[in-house]
């Protein structure tokens, strides 16, 4: 690779597995990380960060096999600056053809005081800590965490000590997501033109959405100098996310004029992938949302129809082609059968077995029976009702409800809980309310609704509402999904779903994956 390459290249690396697993209620199954993961090295992404590999077993499998089937990605994991987790990292990435280890330590004030560590303490253990995951693996990525909000000369100190330790790859977080644009390229600057070695290694970009400025705060890095931009799929990731790997991949072809970097991401898979990632993670995405929101390519205004009609790029910068997306089309209905349902389904990037496809099925002809037309939008939405047969241990199984101005809301359930069928009859403040408190009586817990959240799927008064809704018990943070025409019965199956996995994690054990902290770093 010619040194010109090299400064117009720029690494694509995908942190959804990491990050945006870290999302409340985001965790996903290990074959649903493989999937994602398989994706994702389709697509050309550079880098994949698969996981935690000390956080817990199920993260460490994980990172394990997905390094073992990896065909062109770089594989890493992330590991605290400490020797037990950078072990524990080596031993899952080893497996891949092109392993890295990225260990990381919060390098700012407010971050040095959870540890209890001196500048010179802390400037120690960053020495020995790359220096001991370089012996290990010659492809060592390094973060100082809250870095822009670090004192600029202790920057500078701790990131030549990393250089000179063997680190390959200096990653520059903005964790918090307090970052300007302006800012993100000076510091990038500065650190080049400061610090010894600087030229002679990849700095990196990870960025929050905290304040609306990542896929901005990444682009200007990068038109400084940054070589490798960290991001997640739709974004996704704590608190209000990440920059968005849709986003700057798109941007940097639509404004390759200004920005003339080139990548190696497959645009066209972008918005399979996306599909995929909202369906397991059970975080949909917003309609307005950049590149892959359902209203992305959609127009209203007579204006902009019109010009829409007599010139597309009057309006659209890019092709909904180009990032994969075909035109919804009226070709399922109530005549469908499996091979069409499969062969749709797979367009859309659903890969089902044949007890799924079984399932799905059933529930298809149901929604036909409903609806005059089946939208891809309606598919996407009826795949997110698929449950994991280890979650079935609740099922709905018939409910009746009463509502309207005059006297009490009232719910008559009948729930399956373990093989048994189980009624009852509660009221409420409303249909919704009625309903959930006939769950709570039939399966009893102290969850708390920390959101509920509806969203019409397609237009007219037959649409399915699709139902999010997020629970936390005791630390355990889980989210369902479900959709249906009817709003109540959309809404109930949607607080199983996620009542389901909350049993799950009951069973498992422990709180939410991500145990580990600062307390076992000093």
């Amino acid at each position: 690779m010619t040194d010109k390459t090299k400064q117009d290249r720029v690494l694509i690396f995908d942190t959804t597995l990491r990050d945006g697993e870290q999302s409340p209620g985001a965790t996903m199954t290990h074959a649903e990380k493989l999937e994602i993961a398989g994706l994702l090295d389709e697509m050309g992404v550079d880098i994949i960060e698969a996981g935690f590999p000390i956080a817990s077993e199920g993260d460490f499998a994980a990172v394990s096999e997905i390094a073992k089937n990896a065909k062109s990605s770089v594989i890493c994991g992330l590991a605290r600056a400490q020797f037990g987790d950078i072990d524990r990292c080596w031993e899952a990435v080893k497996h891949a053809s092109q392993p890295r280890i990225h260990t990381f330590i919060g390098t700012s004030p407010l971050h040095r005081a959870i540890p209890n560590l001196t500048k010179d303490e802390m400037a120690d253990r960053i020495h020995e800590t790359v220096t001991h995951a370089r012996n290990l693996c010659d492809n060592v990525q390094w973060s100082p965490m809250d870095a822009t909000r670090t004192e600029l000369d202790y920057l500078y100190r701790v990131v030549e000590i990393a250089i000179k330790a063997g680190a390959t790859t200096i990653n520059i977080p903005d964790t918090v997501g307090y970052t300007a644009p302006r800012e993100s390229a000076d510091l990038i600057t500065k650190l080049l033109e400061n610090v010894p070695g600087a030229d002679e290694i990849i700095f990196a970009t990870h960025c929050h959405n905290d304040l609306g400025m990542a896929t901005a705060n990444s682009l200007a890095a990068v038109e400084a100098g940054a070589r490798q931009i960290e991001c997640t799929i739709n974004g996704l990731g704590e608190r209000a996310g990440n920059t968005a790997l849709e986003e700057v991949v798109m941007a940097l072809r639509v404004r390759n004029d200004i920005m003339p970097y080139q990548t190696s991401i497959d645009a066209t898979k972008i918005m399979n992938i996306s599909r995929r990632v909202s369906t397991v993670s059970g975080f949909p995405v917003q309609p307005n949302k950049a590149i892959v929101g359902k209203n992305a390519f959609a127009h209203e205004s007579g204006i902009h129809q019109d010009g829409m009609l007599k010139n597309a790029e009057t309006f659209e910068i890019m092709r909904p082609e180009d990032v994969g997306l075909t035109e919804t089309n009226i070709v399922m209905g109530k005549h469908s059968g499996r091979a069409a349902l499969r062969s749709k389904l797979e367009d859309l990037g659903f890969e089902l077995g044949d007890n799924q496809l079984k399932d799905v099925f059933v529930r298809f002809k149901e929604l036909a029976d409903r609806k005059k037309e089946i939208y891809e939008d309606d598919l996407i939405a009826l795949m997110r009702t698929t449950t994991d047969p280890e979650e079935a241990q609740v099922k709905l199984v018939s409910m009746h409800v009463v509502c309207g101005t005059e006297g009490p809301n009232q719910a008559r359930m009948t729930l399956n809980v373990d093989g048994k069928d189980l009624q009852t009859e509660q009221t409420g403040d409303g249909p919704v309310d009625a309903a959930f408190n006939c769950v709570k009586a039939l399966v009893p817990h102290e969850a708390r609704l920390q959101l509920y959240q509806v969203h019409a799927v397609t237009e007219g008064t037959d649409a399915q509402a699709t139902v999010s809704v997020r629970m936390e018990e005791a630390g355990r943070i889980v989210t369902g999904q479900a959709a249906d025409t009817d709003t109540v019965v959309s809404s109930t199956r949607a607080y199983i779903h996620a009542l389901n996995r909350l049993l799950v994690r009951r069973e498992k054990g422990g709180t939410d994956q991500r145990e580990v902290s600062y307390k076992d770093i000093a």
